[in-house]
């Protein structure tokens, strides 16, 4: 079924990102049927489905645990390594949970690199403003957080996601988002 992304629900992003993170982090078709609320045949057929259309996703995750149990690490693509001790245990969930581990490591490491660089390219380009100008006060998983002079905001804005999407060099484009207000919360 194709839909118009006009068309995209609610419903259907928080289902999507189920299935998508889920089979990534290897749930199975039991716990996917227990967070989206479906029978696990319902849950099965939809992993099926995943798996025929994105075949790709299936090889990395393969060449990954076969990467992992030969060099009993992983890393992200700027290099930092996630050492798996258990990758090779004769106890099978522990062999399982680092081969989760395996999966996962290489993209939310990647991850947490790409905004440890953005938060170091801001910073820098914060040290350059006035000092009443913008305060990077936090940050939140992909998000940073700024304190910003009113004045001051639509420039900052520009220049803050400017330097995030300049944060690494990648094949696709990252995309950098902002919103503001009063209190974190309705900056979303």
């Amino acid at each position: 079924m194709c839909v118009s992304l006009d068309d995209v629900t609610a419903e259907m992003r928080r289902r999507a990102k189920a299935i998508n993170f889920g089979l990534i982090y290897g749930m199975s078709a039991f716990g996917l049927a227990k967070q989206l609320g479906i029978p696990r045949a319902e849950a099965q057929q939809y992993m099926d489905l995943y798996f025929e259309r994105y075949p790709g996703v299936r090889q990395y995750m393969e060449s990954t645990r076969l990467t992992a149990a030969e060099q009993g690490y992983v890393e992200t693509i700027f290099g930092r390594r996630l050492h798996l001790p258990e990758i090779k245990s004769r106890n099978g969930m522990r062999r399982k949970a680092a081969e989760r581990a395996a999966i996962n490591a290489p993209m939310q490491g990647t991850a947490a690199d790409i905004i440890k660089r953005a938060m170091i390219l801001v910073d820098n380009w914060l040290q350059q403003q006035p000092e009443e100008t913008a305060t990077l006060i936090m940050q939140v998983h992909d998000e940073l957080v700024l304190e910003v002079n009113n004045e001051d905001l639509q420039r900052v804005d520009d220049e803050i996601c400017r330097l995030m999407e300049s944060a690494a060099d990648l094949a696709v484009p990252l995309i950098a988002e902002s919103g503001s207000g009063d209190c974190w919360d309705k900056a979303h």
